[in-house]
């Protein structure tokens, strides 16, 4: 649980590169392999930049903010709870997930020093391309990472994932439906939480 844990945070909070779509220019194949491949230099970039792992979180949460189709994402982990959120609410709770995904995962990042992940096939579903790979980290056996990108947002962008058959927006879903049910209810008090969150 602790790589799954590890590989889908780092996912999460890093997204991909925001290649600008066009009809003359949508994502294809070689595009959807490229944005999994560059994933792991930018991770790699920050981890070795000897910063403090505070300022490591805030670098984990501009780039998750950049380059994630954030709007999506904080969309479906609010689940249904979403539909009663003033636009206030979704803004301030997307802005709150943010910082939320960065430092509850943010101290695993190291753990990626020397991995590797290995593009293994994509393939087009649908409107979107599905890229599976297979992650090698020092000192564990070799685990299966599926990346979902999509340009619907008029950028290439990851928007889930899978870890082993282990699905991150449910995830995710699950942990903030929780934290609402945990404060009554309350999105505002939620929203306050996950600000503290890790």
């Amino acid at each position: 649980m602790k790589r799954r844990s590890f590989i889908s945070a780092a996912i999460a909070s890093f997204g991909v590169l925001p290649f600008m779509s066009s009809a003359a220019s949508a994502l294809n194949e070689g595009r959807a392999k490229t944005l999994i491949d560059t994933l792991v230099a930018d991770i790699n970039k920050v981890i070795a930049s000897g910063k403090s792992e505070p300022s490591m979180y805030r670098e984990f949460e501009r780039i998750f903010a950049r380059y994630s189709d954030t709007s999506y994402i904080s969309a479906y982990a609010m689940g249904n709870d979403g539909r009663r959120a003033s636009s206030k609410q979704k803004s301030a709770f997307s802005k709150a997930f943010q910082g939320y995904i960065a430092r509850k995962y943010g101290s695993r990042f190291r753990e990626f020093i020397g991995g590797q992940l290995e593009v293994k096939s994509v393939k087009k579903v649908k409107r979107w391309y599905e890229v599976k790979t297979l992650a090698r980290l020092q000192g564990q056996s070799p685990f299966d990472v599926t990346f979902h990108v999509s340009d619907r947002s008029g950028k290439d962008l990851f928007f889930n994932m899978y870890i082993e058959g282990i699905n991150l927006l449910l995830t995710e879903r699950t942990e903030v439906g929780a934290l609402i049910d945990r404060n009554g209810g309350d999105i505002d008090k939620m929203i306050k939480a996950l600000k503290s969150a890790s």
